[in-house]
């Protein structure tokens, strides 16, 4: 009887510390190999708007660029820093890869 209490006790304890503590979750298909981590930027969500449109406005493409930063943006919470390349600022963006290997975020 104790014996249960104790089980009862303990597994509330670790529910408690799991809602207060929430980890982030590797993976999600990013990177090569054996994946990436979700997040590691510090931009809050509703400033990948203004970072993406920055960052695609020099593409003749910007729908499309518009689209993947944004995406990215949302999942790595980070834009490397001007139009082009910079990626090793934001490793998550970086090693995000299509299914074909190809950088997903541009």
């Amino acid at each position: 009887m104790a014996s249960s209490k104790i089980h009862v006790l303990l597994l509330a304890v670790l529910l408690l510390i799991a809602i207060a503590f929430p980890m982030e979750v590797a993976g999600h298909g990013r990177g090569g190999g054996g994946g990436g981590v979700a997040g590691g930027g510090n931009l809050k969500p509703w400033e990948c708007s203004s970072k993406c449109a920055g960052r695609c406005s020099n593409t003749q493409y910007k729908k499309a660029c518009l689209t993947f930063c944004n995406k990215c943006c949302a999942a790595c919470l980070c834009v490397p820093p001007g139009t082009y390349g910079n990626k090793g600022a934001c490793p998550c963006y970086n090693n995000w890869k299509t299914k074909e290997g190809g950088p997903k975020c541009p």
